[in-house]
């Protein structure tokens, strides 16, 4: 018997959901790794943990913190020292590279890492160091990223990175 190979977007079409089809063409491609934060979620998060003094992986285009790292600068060899810093990494396949990297900078003494990113919870990166952190928050519902009219096609998890008395993470939800 021979399969029929469907695109996620017409197995979402076939289960009934309404597409736009360039919008989700592009979150399920590898074209853009480059998921611009909801202002009013950055708000939120800013409110709840900052405010944040350094915006550690941004654009000219799309940085919430006037002190930022953008690709030229490459955050990833950077010392983020004594900054409460707002990460939305990309997420392509370095995305375990900026896990661990704001994992090894929450450790410093005085920093304080808040990180967006997928609830991939099957992941390497997510057991080890993920689990590791003082708090995480999984977003009730998907966020709705940048301009896009759709919703992202996967959840999403607030990790806090920071020197921790507790044992484990505190996890608990929130709202978008």
């Amino acid at each position: 018997m021979k399969m029929a190979s469907l695109s996620q977007i017409e197995v979402m079409e076939r289960l009934g959901v309404q597409v736009d089809k360039e919008t989700t063409k592009l979150m399920f491609s590898s074209e853009s790794n480059d998921w611009a934060t909801p202002q009013d979620f950055f708000d939120k998060l800013n409110g709840l943990y900052g405010p944040f003094t350094l915006d550690a992986a941004a654009s000219a285009d799309n940085y919430k913190v006037s002190n930022y790292f953008d690709m030229s600068a490459d955050a990833l060899s950077q010392d983020w020292s004594g900054n409460t810093v707002f990460l939305n990494p990309p997420y392509g396949r370095e995305l375990k590279d900026w896990v661990a990297k704001a994992y090894h900078e929450g450790q410093k003494q005085g920093t304080k890492v808040v990180m967006l990113i997928p609830a991939r919870t099957d992941t390497k990166y997510w057991h080890e160091f993920v689990m590791k952190a003082d708090e995480i928050r999984f977003i009730k519902g998907r966020l709705k990223f940048g301009e896009g009219t759709n919703s992202a096609p996967f959840p999403s998890a607030v990790v806090i990175f920071k020197q921790s008395a507790y044992p484990a993470p505190r996890i608990c939800g929130m709202e978008r």
